[in-house]
């Protein structure tokens, strides 16, 4: 799963910024007069944030998520090579604004049965992450493999899969894993293609996937 905030990159691109714009202010600082006075604090903050901002993407790349494991069974990723692992990003329809899509996205997740479909998600699902509202991130946890199923391979326990959206520029790149078990028997693509199709009738371009 995706971690966000406070990571090694962004924070070598922080200090990064900062030393550039603090340089910026010195050369300043030293010129002789009648050229520009040296920023304040609070610019040389706000440029050095703005900075990383363009170079990280803040907030549309704080929850990007992860690539899966080579030759996974149970994941497929917008961040995988393209191939048998890959889902491509959820595309909206031109003309539309990024708070729009992400209303559109909200509502066609929040549509997900509770009690599954096509014989997958039987134990409902629930939002374990919902930054759609501010940095466009999100993780859904689904209860697939119940009953008799669960009882025989998972200690009786459900199997959980989560989904991860990340909503980008103009697309939302997207995760969905089962957390145990080597092949999902098929549970992930059915529900990354139940949710496709239902963005595809909102006039979003939203592939399917095969089965692994």
């Amino acid at each position: 799963m995706a971690r966000h905030g406070g990571s090694p990159l962004a924070a070598s691109l922080l200090a990064a910024a900062a030393l550039c714009r603090g340089a910026t202010w010195l050369a300043f600082s030293a010129a002789p007069s009648g050229r520009p006075a040296p920023a304040s604090r609070r610019e040389f903050l706000v440029g050095s944030s703005s900075a990383v901002a363009a170079l990280v993407g803040s907030p549309l790349g704080a929850g990007a998520v992860e690539p899966c494991k080579d030759g996974a069974n149970n994941c497929y990723s917008s961040a995988s090579p393209k191939g048998r692992n890959y889902a491509a990003p959820w595309v909206w329809p031109a003309g539309t604004s990024r708070d729009d899509a992400i209303k559109t996205l909200r509502g066609v997740l929040e549509a997900y049965p509770k009690d599954g479909q096509d014989s997958v998600d039987q134990g409902g699902w629930n939002f374990a992450e919902d930054k759609l509202g501010s940095t466009g991130y999100a993780r859904i946890e689904y209860l697939s493999g119940i009953g008799n199923f669960a009882r025989f391979f998972n200690g009786g326990k459900p199997f959980v899969d989560d989904l991860e959206v990340s909503v980008d520029e103009s697309s939302v790149s997207i995760r969905s894993a089962s957390r145990v078990g080597d092949s999902d028997l098929g549970v992930n693509a059915k529900r990354l293609n139940y949710i496709a199709n239902a963005l595809s009738a909102k006039g979003w371009t939203a592939g399917v996937v095969k089965p692994l």
